[in-house]
């Protein structure tokens, strides 16, 4: 009889020990989705933020950070040149992109000219804006935060597929073109 008591408690303890872990493991399971659903609320507010720094700029014809002031259509080659630099690679026809590779937190541009001003600006963001698709910019959140854009096209280059997302601002247009429904290769502004 003394065998079964003790086998008894034995069986109270062990239910108790595994009452006690699973209990740990749910509350550690809810704290680490807690931190995942603050950290995809973190990049979700990142991205906005990404997102709305090209509104205003667009409407004057700039790009945020680094290019800023440099106007489509008004700036002259000697005008990027003096703000950003001979570029890493340079336009190799009339028709070309002088380009301007992302590095050390600056962003990439390819920029083209028509009559020596500038007529098209590409963006590709920072090193950590491309591994993070231009600061988590999608399809979606460009919808929500901005509507009906003014057009939208699918341009196909052999096996590559993108899709050009154009909203008008003021003169100008500013262009998202993804390659896939996540992933935002670069932005485009050019004049109307």
């Amino acid at each position: 009889m003394k065998k079964y008591w003790t086998m008894i408690a034995l069986f109270g303890m062990l239910s108790s020990i595994i009452a006690a872990t699973a209990t740990a493991a749910q509350a550690d399971a809810r704290e680490a989705a807690g931190k995942i659903r603050q950290l995809s609320a973190s990049d979700a507010a990142m991205a906005l933020k990404a997102l709305n720094s090209f509104y205003k700029p667009a409407l004057a014809g700039q790009f945020p950070g680094g290019a800023r002031g440099l106007v489509i259509g008004t700036s002259t080659r000697q005008n990027v040149i003096a703000k950003l630099g001979q570029p890493d690679k340079k336009r190799t026809d009339a028709d070309g992109f002088d380009l301007y590779h992302a590095e050390m937190g600056h962003p990439g541009y390819a920029i083209a000219y028509k009559l020596n001003k500038v007529r098209e600006m590409r963006y590709f963001g920072t090193q950590v804006e491309r591994q993070t698709n231009i600061g988590g910019i999608s399809k979606q959140l460009l919808f929500r935060q901005w509507g009906k854009p003014s057009g939208s096209v699918v341009i196909r280059n052999g096996s590559l597929v993108q899709q050009k997302i154009t909203y008008n601002r003021g003169k100008f247009k500013l262009s998202f073109v993804f390659n896939s429904s996540t992933n935002l290769d670069h932005i485009n502004l050019l004049k109307r």
